[in-house]
């Protein structure tokens, strides 16, 4: 994903001048070819992630599309007063890509994992919150954020994640995306975690069970017509993401569902715990933990579903 972003952006700098990226001491060689083409307009902040959000606000205010790069950990929860005052309270069209969301770099500690970043910046006024799925979904996001004239933070993977798109979808930011088509069980979800949501369903479907799957890659604004559409039809509804389970697209979908008062079926959620990971673990392993594996999903969405059954 982090490849995609910097074809993305070297493509969107030479068909728009106004583009500019800054990093947080990272990824440099990744953009050789964007400082070969425009070396006015990379910035290598160093490990100061305030201090770049504060020049990316000044940059917005002069007229550029400032897009700002590096961990996850670090361009959000880091810097949350800057992004709070300098962006969002002056609604400056800045977007921050936050590389290695969730639990992708659960191997180097509590420090650099995040899982706490959606719900954070969800509180925050005049922000657009996306979770691409895939490399392509990634582009799109990119393409479609330039047109923004919001902060928005796109929260993307690091590399090798699995593309699940073979065309191109119809990804719009505000607007959800189903995936597959069903009538039994639907299962949420965005971001990085999609792949094994995408086996989970598989797996529900050879056991008889007709999963839709839906992409609310865009957390904020939430598509609220398609999960009014999806609570009106579905008895069982699953929500999955490598986020904590407090702040983040459940508690987004739950908070909407308790303010529009509607009827609200049985909702089981699957995400991180309240607690820090101490040990060095794979990211495999922490969704391990958390059960948010294809086979973990699937295994409590297939109990919840027969025992719905049998008590009717």
């Amino acid at each position: 994903m982090r490849s995609s972003f910097a074809d993305e952006i070297l493509s969107a700098a030479c068909s728009d001048d106004r583009v500019v990226v800054l990093s947080g001491d990272i990824g440099n060689q990744m953009f050789d070819d964007f400082q070969k083409h425009h070396p006015d307009r990379f910035y290598n902040c160093g490990i100061a992630e305030a201090n770049m959000i504060g020049m990316a606000a000044g940059l917005a205010m002069s007229g550029l599309r400032p897009f700002v790069y590096t961990f996850s950990a670090f361009d959000t929860i880091r810097c949350l007063e800057q992004i709070r005052i300098d962006l969002c309270f002056q609604k400056l069209p800045v977007v921050i890509i936050g590389l290695g969301g969730g639990l992708t770099y659960a191997p180097l500690g509590p420090t650099h994992y995040i899982c706490e970043d959606i719900a954070a910046l969800r509180t925050l006024p005049n922000i657009i919150i996306v979770a691409p799925a895939d490399a392509i979904e990634t582009r799109f996001a990119i393409r479609q954020s330039l047109m923004k004239e919001n902060p928005v933070y796109i929260r993307i993977g690091k590399k090798n994640e699995p593309v699940i798109h073979s065309d191109s979808p119809d990804f719009t930011i505000g607007k959800g995306l189903v995936l597959r088509e069903g009538s039994n069980v639907c299962l949420i979800s965005a971001g990085t975690i999609m792949p094994e949501v995408l086996k989970a369903a598989d797996i529900l479907i050879a056991s008889g069970i007709s999963v839709r799957v839906v992409n609310l890659h865009t957390i904020k604004p939430l598509d609220q017509k398609i999960v009014k559409e999806l609570f009106e039809t579905f008895p069982l509804i699953g929500i999955i993401e490598e986020h904590s389970l407090i702040g983040g697209l459940s508690s987004s979908i739950l908070e909407w569902a308790i303010d529009e008062q509607v009827n609200i079926p049985t909702i089981l959620r699957f995400g991180t715990a309240d607690e820090f990971i101490y040990d060095s673990i794979t990211q495999n392993n922490a969704r391990i933990r958390y059960g948010i594996t294809a086979e973990l999903i699937a295994k409590k969405i297939q109990d919840t579903w027969m025992k719905q059954n049998i008590c009717r």
